[in-house]
This record gives C-alpha cells, structure tokens and sequence, in this order.
C-alpha cells in the first residue's frame, strides 16, 4: 500500500487503514515539485535501483514523486556527513531508499552510539532522537517533525519516577527505551522489547531484589513477569497502537485466513499473546518471518512493519490489520529533506540529564549481545502490582 506524502497530521488524527487518511489528499504528490526537485534523468540514474526495494508497496505511478527527494536526501547525506537512523516502522520509501541503519529501538540506539557521521536524523519519533543525543552528544540530532511524540512516553514523568522510587526504596527502576531522556535519568537501567527479559534479570541480580520496577507499559510489564517470574511494579502506559489488538481480532482473522500464522508484539495486551503462535520484539518477528517463511502471517504491531519485512519475505502472504501510528506517521520524507537541507529541528538534551539518562542506556548496552528473546505464548496472565 503505497505512502502518501506531505501533508501533516492534524492534532489528535489517528488515521486509518488507508494511508491517505493520514498523510492528505492526491495533492500531497506534490511535495517534491513544491521544493523545486523534478524527475529528472539525473534523478532516475540516482534513485530508479532503490525502487525493486519498495515495488510491493509503491506504485510505479507514484515512484516519480517520491523519486526526487530520495536522491536529494541521498546526496545531501554524503555532503554534510549526515546518517538517517530508519525504524522499523517507518514507511518503505523511507526505510529502504534513505535509511543507512534501519532496526528496532536498541539497533538504532547502538548504531548512534558508533556512527562517525557528524549529523544524525531520527527517522522515528521523539525519544529515539533523545537517546541518540545522550549517546553521541558531539553530534547534531535532527528530527523531521517535533510534534512526532509517543503516547507511551508522555504517559510518565521524571517526577512520577521520584515518587516511585520513594515508595518501593531499593527496588531497581528499569524504563523502557520509549521514555523522555528525563525519565531515563531516574532510572537505573533501560530495556527495548528485544532485551526487556535480560535486562529485568540483571537488575535483580545486580540488587539482589526479588522485584524490579519497570516502566511505564502494563502490558509489557506483564508479558515479562510471565517470561520472568520475577515481581513487577508496573505503570498504567500503554502504547496507542497495540493496546487495539484484541483475541476478538485474532479470532475473526484465525476464521478468515486458515492456516494464518499470528504474530505479536509484548506491548500488546497479555491475552493477545497467549493467543498468538509467536511472541517477540520487531526484531524478533522480523528474523521469525525471515528464518521460518510462514505461507500465511500477520504481524499484531505497526502497519509499516509488515511493509518492511515483506520486502526480505516476498513469498510470504502478509495479512495487514492496520493500526497505524501517528506520531510516527508525522516522519515524512519531504519532513526529512526539510531538515537536512535547513538543519532544522535540533533535538538538545540538558547535560545534566543526559549523563544521568546516558548511565542507564549504557547499562543496556554494556549487557552481552543476544539473538532478540521470544516471549513464550499459551501463559496465563501474571500479576504485577501497579504503582
């Protein structure tokens, strides 16, 4: 399903199933035009081979207006040493013909951490640019749109992390990476869904403590006290997009699609991963799709995962509930040639805080690489206690 370009979310607009819905009108195609970049036979040389990676999603009608800022960001790139960190659930003509390191929050947080390009761009949303900033603080952070923010991070505060800790004293705090950089500085250590199972093990090795304090998600809170068995003080965040997913939906695409082989993501409701056949990180589902070749597959997280995978998977039938994002729907191509070409944007983390935020993502990273962990499905829900 191809991305429609230029126009910006509306506050509160959630979008739908059809892109268009999110990203305007057929007038959006304009975007290049209205910068004064044309399909030109210097673009076509530039940018025609990185449309076989986006064919399955992008019309060849369509590649024409997306062609021409995809060669300009791919030239401005090389002239102001700029790198684009891509998340997975960016749209396809931004993951594959723009983005140099595309991955989940904890692959993009190590590659921020080595790149020795001098201007990084955050195609993702707002904390993913702040963790990029405490990593590599000599280097220039730009986002394409400031208002690309996360329900689940606004959904706590650094002061709502004080109280915590105040409450359960000597309990290791763990935030998950989908935090403000103010948040990651109360804590002692941070997780992503790829590791947040090793990294609740190590705090309660590392204290000693038969609890762990992690924040903010219920939902993965709970998912990992099932794969732990350890106590869990969780927060009532929720991420906007999985919480949707229900066993309701399961069941009607179960009915639909015999044979389908469901997929979920652990910041989806305890129930839904019961009833899924796999369970894990976006990394995780996508080396599951890549590794097993399912003839039949859904993935429950962001619309554009699917999209992304499909492209190393192209034998895999893909069944597409659409739960989009809109924050991280604000991130746009024209949005990140805007901000290449002005430098505009800049994320600044307050130094104080980022050394503090930055000693808790390096507890993370410092831990032993390990192959994404799947989170077993078929287990009851387990409690957690809610602060």
């Amino acid at each position: 399903m191809a991305r429609i370009i230029d126009a910006p979310l509306t506050h509160g607009e959630s979008g739908g199933c059809d892109p268009r819905a999110v990203h305007g009108t057929w007038g959006a195609l304009n975007a290049a035009a209205q910068r004064g970049l044309a399909y030109t036979p210097a673009v076509r040389a530039k940018a025609d081979a990185l449309y076989e990676r986006v064919k399955h999603v992008v019309p060849a009608v369509e590649w024409p207006a997306y062609a021409p800022l995809i060669a300009a960001i791919n030239e401005m790139k090389r002239e102001k040493n700029a790198v684009i960190l891509a998340h997975n659930y960016m749209t396809s003509e931004i993951f594959h013909c723009v983005g140099d390191f595309r991955g989940d929050s904890l692959q993009l947080a190590r590659e921020a951490a080595a790149t020795d390009a001098a201007i990084i761009v955050q195609a993702g949303v707002h904390f993913m640019a702040e963790t990029s900033k405490c990593l590599a603080p000599e280097k220039t952070v730009l986002i394409p749109d400031l208002r690309a923010g996360c329900s689940l991070a606004a959904s706590i505060t650094g002061a709502d992390v004080r109280l915590i800790k105040a409450r359960y004293p000597g309990v290791p705090v763990v935030t998950y990476v989908n935090t403000s950089a103010e948040v990651k500085a109360e804590s002692d250590g941070c997780c992503t869904s790829s590791n947040a199972a090793a990294v609740v093990e190590w705090a309660a090795r590392a204290w000693n403590s038969d609890r762990v304090i992690l924040l903010p998600d219920e939902f993965l809170a709970k998912n990992v006290a099932a794969q732990t068995g350890i106590g869990i003080v969780a927060w009532h965040g929720r991420c906007e997009v999985h919480e949707r997913f229900s066993v309701e939906d399961l069941a009607e695409m179960r009915a639909a699609h015999p044979g389908l082989v469901v997929l979920a993501h652990p910041e989806c409701p305890p129930d839904v991963m019961a009833a899924a056949d796999f369970a894990g990180s976006t990394a995780a589902l996508q080396d599951y799709v890549v590794e097993n070749r399912p003839t039949k597959v859904v993935l429950l997280t962001e619309c554009s995962m699917s999209d992304n995978v499909a492209a190393a998977a192209p034998d895999v039938d893909f069944i597409r509930p659409c739960n989009l994002c809109p924050h991280m729907k604000r991130i746009t191509l024209e949005g990140i040639y805007d901000a290449l070409k002005h430098m505009q944007h800049e994320v600044v983390v307050p130094e104080d805080i980022r050394v503090r935020a930055k000693r808790a993502i390096d507890a993370m990273l410092a831990l032993p690489k390990e192959k994404p962990r799947a989170f077993a499905t078929g287990r009851p829900e387990a409690a957690v206690e809610l602060a």
